[in-house]
């Protein structure tokens, strides 16, 4: 059966967005990051939401880099490979040979260049949470630890609001279910 050179060319190239479609965002931090002495639990996971988002901001360049690399090597390299089958094998079915083989050690090659960008994400992140953490009055490590004060008391003769009545009727009073002990 003879196959055609568009349809091996397809092939190639959904292979290489298959393959480069794989690159997945920095799930979270991989640091650990404690709140500082006196700061209430509540107020730590509240700083914490808000520098995850942060830092997933700050490294999403370098996610979209990891992808594009995958990309762009396993594309180069079914290109490289279909033209080198192609003159060594001089017919259709060598291009097809060595777009295969092209794929493939692109593929490799775009996976080692993916592992090292998605590091270099992962990093990003890590740093930006930690620096984010690290301004909210947390405890990072390797840095000391920084003074949490607490928010100062209210003004003398101050007295807190009386919280709002209900908007809803209270629910009716029904008679017990069982009978009554005689």
């Amino acid at each position: 059966m003879r196959l055609s050179r568009a349809f091996l060319l397809l092939t190639a190239a959904l292979g290489a967005l298959a393959l480069g479609g794989c690159a997945t965002a920095p799930l979270g931090p991989t640091v650990a990051v404690m709140p500082a002495p006196g700061m209430p639990f509540e107020q730590f996971q509240a700083i914490d939401a808000t520098c995850r988002q942060f830092a997933q901001q700050q490294s999403a360049q370098y996610q979209a880099g990891a992808t594009n690399s995958g990309l762009t090597s396993a594309a180069i390299a079914t290109g490289l490979g279909a033209a080198a089958g192609a003159l060594i094998g001089g017919n259709s079915q060598g291009a097809g040979v060595g777009a295969g083989i092209g794929l493939l050690a692109g593929s490799a090659g775009g996976a080692g260049t993916y592992g090292d960008t998605q590091y270099s994400a992962q990093r990003a992140y890590n740093i930006a949470y930690q620096q984010c953490m690290y301004s909210h009055g947390a405890q990072v490590p390797g840095y000391a630890a920084p003074r949490y004060a607490p928010p100062p008391p209210p003004p003398a003769g101050y007295a807190p609001q009386p919280a709002p009545a209900p908007s809803y009727a209270p629910p009716p009073a029904y008679p017990p279910a069982y009978p009554a002990a005689q």
